[in-house]
């Protein structure tokens, strides 16, 4: 069992394990908070009607959607400082034994 145990602290298994844990965890909550709050924040800033999300622009009879892109981008950037933050104040970066 300790084998076991030092195989999951020097390899960083916990970060990886926590981060997953939380990414999953905080997901709902920032995708609420960035489709229900942020968007029509911004959809008003830029003068879009509706929301972010539905932003696009045509060229011949194609339409880019880049107002999702835009959204996913904000997600993916508000996950990743929930979860190095949160990892950071709670302190679980230190978990991990540094190799000798």
């Amino acid at each position: 069992m300790k084998g076991f145990i030092d195989f999951i602290r020097e390899q960083g298994v916990v970060g990886l394990a926590v981060g997953f844990i939380l990414g999953g965890a905080v997901s709902k909550l920032v995708t609420a908070l960035i489709t229900d709050i942020i968007n029509p924040v911004l959809g008003i800033i830029l003068g879009l009607a509706g929301d972010l999300k539905s932003a696009s622009f045509g060229v011949g009879a194609a339409r880019f959607l880049y107002g999702d892109l835009i959204n996913v981008f904000i997600d993916f950037v508000v996950v990743s400082l929930v979860v190095y933050f949160g990892v950071k104040i709670i302190g679980l970066d230190r978990l991990d034994k540094k190799k000798e």
